[in-house]
């Protein structure tokens, strides 16, 4: 998997995640990456393996977080 193919599909499935665990209304902040990690190694483990200088996990919160508006918690 290349990076930039994880990143449009982890940008996407960040929304999709919320949606399907029911998190539509919970307030971002209280949204957790590791939840949504586990989520993504459970139904979409193609997207979890690519190459990354800080490694594939951390790329992958970084992406969240800006998807969400939470880069400011960093």
């Amino acid at each position: 998997m290349k990076k930039d193919e994880a990143e449009r599909a982890i940008r996407i499935l960040c929304h999709d995640w919320r949606r399907e665990t029911g998190q539509s209304e919970v307030p971002a902040l209280d949204l957790h990456f590791n939840a949504f990690w586990a989520w993504m190694k459970d139904r979409h483990f193609q997207y979890t393996d690519f190459r990354a200088t800080a490694g594939a996990a951390y790329m992958a919160e970084i992406w969240f977080d800006q998807e969400f508006g939470l880069t400011w918690t960093r």
